[in-house]
């Protein structure tokens, strides 16, 4: 069994105001935090991961095949690998979150 805290990590920058960090993570999948300042944008981009996530605090908008999509606090989302998203904060809070890959994303080009 791995236990990994957060309070441990250091996340990094990904783009400006988006903060992500790797969790924990074994052969099916791993876990990443994230945490998306008021106003910030992750452009669209796809991965071959399928992406489940549960939202604790704020509220997210994803952007893909033409609809927007809320997720506030308390709901849980799940995206298909290859499918193209983006996502935005247009609150006044930070949303916070994490995000599951399966399979788990190795050596994501955000951590160099």
């Amino acid at each position: 069994m791995e236990r990994v805290s957060l309070s441990d990590l250091e996340s990094t920058e990904a783009t400006d105001g988006v903060h992500l960090a790797l969790m924990a993570g074994g052969e099916s999948m791993n876990v990443q935090h994230f945490e998306i300042e008021p106003g910030a944008v992750v452009d669209e981009h796809s991965h071959p991961h399928e992406q489940t996530g549960f939202i604790y605090e704020g509220e997210r908008v994803f952007l893909t095949d033409g609809d927007e999509i809320v997720c506030a606090a308390g709901d849980s989302y799940v995206i298909p690998g290859g499918q193209a998203h983006a996502v935005e904060n247009r609150g006044d809070e930070a949303v916070r979150g994490v995000d599951i890959f399966s399979p788990p994303r190795e050596s994501p080009s955000w951590q160099e």
